[in-house]
């Protein structure tokens, strides 16, 4: 059995020409997709090309290249090793599940395609649910949609929760949209949203779908975000295409129960993190693709308004690529006012890092620990990450310090991580730091198992190119029973 959704072009999206991209099931007639743009990178933004469906089966995918010759064809990830024919001017190959893939021509990473097959949706509303509130394309105010969403049905009786973006351009008059408790935001496949969402003390909220957030229009110094989740309980995000938001793409103070999946974020921006959390506990990220031009992922505790320590995060099955800074940091801010925040049982597990490129040395490492601001950090897994070559920084970098740009006091602490079937691909020129502070605050107990670096077993500081200081005890190279297969 197999199955394929295919959405409209919105009318007026901006479109990318450089691909023109089929799909289709096994025999059936070939269906084009809409390929939007998207920027990328910071230091030198271009355009990118974005594309998506849902799938269940077998599907067979058509790339013909519009502007190049193909001499050379590169998918990615590369762990995931989908055979490709190239013939002429088209690359065609099959996909067997739901996946997010990069495919680059000629070795061109910056106006390359984005292809994301999404797994078919979960009872999506039906926009004539008296439930429903169905919003046509056009421009909005928020009132008026507030309003009509707490009239009653005239059938039902009941008030809609689920406000429903129907395919076409939507302009939100007031740029931000606050979601109120118990509500469902559904932006269907072929929808765009010009506007940013905010559940601001509010529980019991989704907002998923398959179209788009688009804040590409606005300045790089609005304070908008492309959703915040602030002093919230339980939220859902799920299966959204986000478009350079002005900051972050979702950011997450002093919430608890929340919930990612299979979101896609773009940024170019400074500043512009994917998803960043603050003093927030029970945070599940899941098949998440982020391209950034800072963080793709940050993990904090006090931080602005939202104080308090942080706990119990899982990310995992996710695509990382930062044009600019970490793929993956933790730590870096604290309650440094008192006594300091803990930042603890926290798992990245079945990751691919695409990409980390970073000019300033104090913010290397595709996967960092920093810990400022007093905080202690324990209690860490690494588990079954792969590091495709990037461009520049280094592979790991664990330190307790005192970054003066962000940090009034060091931190306290690390201690307690794993990295476990590490593989990076990399030459890996740039040493790996693991450092304590001093002689109070150090770093203590990081185990590295079936760690490999450019094909080769690391089971010692010197084959990984790792400095240690004298503040960093109990650091271990082993191996486990999957390198020993």
């Amino acid at each position: 059995m197999h199955q394929l959704i295919v959405y409209p072009q919105p009318e007026g999206a901006r479109e990318r020409r450089d691909f023109k991209v089929q799909v289709r099931q096994p025999e059936e007639d070939w269906q084009e997709l809409f390929v939007y743009e998207a920027k990328v990178d910071m230091h030198q933004v271009r355009q990118a090309s974005v594309a998506y469906f849902d799938m269940f089966g077998t599907i067979e995918v058509r790339v013909e290249c519009l502007t190049t010759r193909p001499e050379q064809v590169v998918i990615r990830p590369l762990s995931i090793a989908i055979p490709l024919v190239c013939e002429g001017n088209s690359i065609s190959f099959t996909l067997s599940k739901p996946c997010k893939l990069s495919i680059e021509v000629n070795g061109d990473r910056f106006g390359n395609l984005h292809l994301f097959a999404n797994p078919l949706e979960k009872l999506p509303p039906m926009p004539d649910d008296p439930a429903v509130l169905l919003i046509k394309p056009g421009i909005h105010r928020m009132e008026e949609i507030e309003r009509l969403a707490s009239m009653p049905d005239a059938l039902s009786g009941q008030c809609p929760h689920i406000l429903y973006f129907a395919p076409g351009i939507h302009y939100v008059e007031e740029t931000i949209i606050h979601i109120p408790s118990n509500t469902t935001v559904y932006i269907a496949g072929g929808a765009v949203v010009v506007g940013s969402f905010v559940c601001d003390r509010v529980k019991n909220v989704v907002i998923r779908g398959r179209g788009i957030i688009d804040l590409s229009a606005f300045h790089r110094y609005s304070a908008f975000r492309g959703i915040r989740i602030k002093f919230c309980e339980n939220v859902t995000v799920e299966g959204l295409v986000l478009l350079d938001p002005p900051h972050y793409s979702i950011y997450i103070g002093k919430s608890s129960h929340i919930h990612i999946s299979n979101f896609k974020s773009f940024s170019t921006k400074g500043w512009c993190d994917g998803i960043d959390m603050m003093a927030s506990s029970d945070i599940e990220i899941d098949d998440v693709f982020l391209r950034t031009s800072d963080d793709c992922i940050a993990v904090y505790a006090s931080r602005w308004d939202y104080r308090g320590d942080t706990r119990r995060v899982t990310v995992r099955n996710s695509i990382l690529w930062a044009d600019v800074a970490h793929p993956l940091m933790m730590g870096t801010h604290g309650d440094h006012q008192r006594s300091g925040d803990v930042i603890e049982d926290i798992r990245f597990e079945n990751i691919d890092i695409l990409e980390h490129h970073e000019p300033q040395e104090n913010y290397w490492g595709s996967m960092a620990i920093n810990a400022g601001d007093k905080n202690t950090i324990r209690r860490v897994v690494y588990d079954n990450i792969r590091v495709e070559e990037f461009e520049l920084g280094q592979l790991i970098d664990i330190r307790v310090i005192w970054n003066k740009d962000y940090n009034p006091n060091p931190g306290h602490s690390i201690e307690d991580i794993l990295f476990r079937n590490i593989i990076y691909l990399g030459r890996n020129v740039n040493p790996n730091r693991i450092y304590g502070f001093d002689a109070e605050r150090q770093v203590r107990g990081v185990v590295f198992e079936n760690l490999r670096i450019h094909g080769e077993l690391v089971l010692k500081p010197e084959q990984g190119n790792f400095d240690i200081n004298t503040f960093a005890q109990e650091i271990t190279f082993t191996v486990g029973n999957e390198a020993k297969k």
